[in-house]
């Protein structure tokens, strides 16, 4: 039997993601994504494109559709090895990849990557742009890199992990002995980087910047949930596989009585949803 594969490409300048869906026994299953880097976008994408033939034992002629996505996307002017490529807007990508993920009817899909987008999503409607920040991957980067002397994600990560944040962040218990409620004054930030200490440590800043980047995200992903007068939030993108993505968003959950999902492949919620748009998937 000849095999129907929809693949979905995600073009970053550098950073290309890949996945793909199976629909030849008539049932959509998912093909693990991965990405690789290359030095411009057309070197990636079809070194995305050959990797991922090569690792799924594919022949070109099991491609269907090719799904292009991404701010790279504009970089291709014809079809990759003959196959028809079909370019679908990234909020949309967003907005049903997120969705899929989640197993949830409506949603704000927020894509934390080098700026943050928010997407309101809802079954059998077209994924609506609320907005965004450009407080992002490229923020933690760019400080960092000011700051550390050191802009690899990972690295900036794993110095956070044994960082303090009561030598970087003034804390609302810092300025009042009331209570604001349910116990979180010690918690809550009044000001991003508003303490920080002569004695703070590399440790200390990167876990700071860190912070205030995520923590920034999830307020205007609150807001925007509040919008549609819906508790669900989905978090998207590179910076989910930070470690302190998931603390900082639990006790948001707890805080403001939202609920933030960060699902399985949320690093190709993006990708997915632009695959998703050839399998027929209606919005």
């Amino acid at each position: 039997m000849k095999k129907r594969i929809i693949v979905g490409i995600d073009v970053g300048g550098s950073t290309t993601k890949i996945v793909g869906f199976d629909l030849t026994d008539k049932k959509k299953v998912l093909i693990d994504p991965l990405f690789v880097k290359a030095t411009d976008p057309i070197t990636s994408m079809y070194g995305a494109f050959g990797r991922f033939i090569n690792e799924n034992e594919l022949e070109l002629d099991d491609i269907e559709k090719i799904m292009i996505t991404g701010a790279g996307s504009s970089f291709l002017t014809r079809p990759i090895y003959s196959i028809e490529c079909e370019v679908i807007p990234e909020f949309r990508s967003i907005g049903l990849g997120g969705l899929y993920l989640s197993g949830l009817a409506k949603a704000i899909i927020t894509s934390l990557g080098t700026g943050t987008a928010l997407v309101y999503a809802e079954k059998g409607r077209e994924p609506e742009h609320l907005g965004g920040t450009g407080i992002g991957g490229g923020t933690i980067m760019g400080l960092s890199r000011q700051m550390l002397g050191m802009d690899n994600i990972k690295h900036i990560d794993d110095l956070a992990k044994s960082g303090s944040i009561s030598n970087i962040d003034l804390k609302i218990a810092d300025i009042t002995s009331h209570d604001l409620g349910d116990g979180f004054s010690d918690v809550m930030t009044a000001s991003n980087f508003g303490k920080i200490s002569d004695l703070a440590t590399k440790n200390d800043i990167a876990l700071g910047i860190l912070n205030m980047v995520l923590e920034t995200v999830g307020m205007v992903s609150i807001f925007g949930a509040r919008s549609r007068n819906i508790r669900d939030i989905v978090i998207t993108g590179n910076l989910t596989a930070v470690s302190h993505a998931e603390p900082t968003f639990k006790l948001f959950n707890k805080m403001f009585d939202v609920n933030f999902i960060i699902p399985k492949y949320s690093r190709y919620s993006t990708v997915i949803g632009a695959a998703l748009s050839g399998c027929g998937e209606e919005n």
